[in-house]
């Protein structure tokens, strides 16, 4: 698959545009043209849902009285955020910067929201910073051009409860074919080896990812939508036989129940990215010290694949009249040892910088992962990401039309694959009627 299509596609596309947006580069992008600073003091504000993001900005307010940040916060993106920085951008009153998901950053594309920071050396220069794969994600395999800066990624591992698996002498299983027999022995003794996401599909992504699939392309002139292609049907068709055979649960991920199977021994793994080593912590403390990491499992043994969940940018909107400004905030605050310090003190945020991967603080044993320097894995899994996975222009509505399936299908309507059939044919009904230009 390749990322340059998937950048030429956004151009093709570019006749969906919003009403209000500024003049429009030749690939149709709002082309900062200059980049240059401005002349005398600049005031720019950026929308983010990180939590203490506003100690951070403090900073480089302090640092920095000549160009002032005034941080907004609100709920994370598909919970209302881009709803607003879409009707801001109509109305021609985004602000200069925003937080967007990478997996969100087609739609901003595709409607001309984003400013192509192309024309800012400094952005340009920074290329080498980033992880590889996660430069392909703001710059959509173009090499001229960048639609943001990134600010984290989410590689994927196993989270697991290493005192069950010694206790009842299971090993830790290294391959899927392994982890479905870990999953057989768990079972016996009454527990579940994991909960399956019917809900969260992000994570069966991030699955399709490390097995090297993808589900969006483009020729030049037309989208491809292929949710069912040979990665996807082999990653559904695996999680559609542990659900058969009862060797995973099936409770709605993000909720009491969920935290209780974890923190009552119920569920012994998950595998998940690695903000998810909050998520167990937070809704599992009884079992603190008990937990560990490992590298996912593999679909053969000795390769070294890993899949991605989440992870963001901070992006410069159309409209925005200091892109220079904008960008030396957004560089600092996805590159900057400090600032990456405390967001990944107040948030987790795990950076998508090659340094950022080496931050002392990410390099410190964990106390409820037994003492481990659990983001050592997390490292060594950032490097085994393929660059080759990119997102389509309808992510929201993709994501719901699957977990509509899934959900019927954890409950015996249906499969998995029919989920994916059914979720890849709206989605092509989706770009229809938006006049993308879409394949069947």
């Amino acid at each position: 698959m390749n990322l340059k299509r998937t950048a030429v596609a956004a151009a093709v596309l570019s006749a969906v545009v919003l009403s209000g947006c500024s003049s429009t580069g030749s690939e149709g992008g709002s082309a900062a043209a200059s980049c240059a600073p401005a002349e005398g003091k600049v005031d720019l504000s950026f929308t983010s849902w990180i939590p203490g993001i506003e100690e951070v900005v403090d900073v480089w307010n302090k640092e920095n009285p000549d160009i002032q940040v005034k941080v907004q916060t609100g709920p994370n993106g598909n919970s209302g955020t881009y709803q607003n920085f879409f009707n801001q951008l109509k109305a021609g009153n985004a602000p200069d910067l925003g937080q967007i998901e990478y997996d969100a950053l087609p739609n901003f594309r595709v409607q001309n929201g984003l400013m192509d920071l192309g024309a800012c050396d400094d952005v340009m220069a920074a290329k080498d910073d980033f992880v590889d794969w996660t430069w392909g994600q703001v710059s959509l395999g173009e090499s001229d051009s960048v639609y943001a800066v990134p600010q984290d990624s989410g590689p994927m591992a196993m989270f697991y409860r290493a005192d069950l698996f010694e206790q009842n002498g299971i090993a830790i299983p290294t391959t899927w074919a392994e982890y479905k027999e870990a999953a057989k022995q768990v079972r016996a003794t009454g527990a579940y080896i994991t909960n399956f996401s019917q809900g969260d599909i992000n994570q069966f992504a991030g699955f399709v990812w490390q097995a090297g699939g993808s589900w969006f392309d483009n020729d030049g002139s037309d989208w491809t939508v292929d949710l069912t292609d040979p990665a996807s049907k082999k990653v559904a068709d695996y999680w559609q036989d542990l659900i058969d055979e009862d060797l995973v649960s099936t409770v709605p991920t993000w909720t009491t129940e969920w935290d209780n199977a974890y923190n009552s021994s119920a569920a012994w793994t998950w595998n998940s990215a690695v903000w998810g080593a909050n998520s167990i912590a937070s809704g599992a403390p009884d079992t603190a010290g008990k937990w560990a990491v490992a590298k996912a499992p593999q679909w053969e043994a000795g390769d070294s694949a890993a899949g991605n969940w989440g992870g963001s940018s901070t992006a410069v909107f159309t409209g925005s009249k200091h892109p220079y400004e904008a960008s030396k905030f957004a560089l600092w605050l996805n590159t900057s040892d400090e600032a990456l310090t405390m967001l990944n003190k107040s948030a987790n945020i795990y950076p998508a910088t090659k340094e950022g991967l080496n931050l002392p603080v990410l390099k410190e044993g964990v106390d409820f992962y037994g003492g481990q320097p659990i983001y050592d894995v997390f490292a060594e899994a950032s490097s085994e990401v393929s660059e080759d996975f990119a997102w389509g222009p309808t992510m929201t509505q993709t994501y719901n039309d699957v977990s509509d399936g899934f959900k019927a299908a954890v409950s015996g309507d249906g499969t998995l694959l029919d989920a994916l059939t059914k979720g890849q044919s709206a989605t092509i009904d989706a770009l229809k009627a938006q006049s993308i230009p879409v394949k069947e």
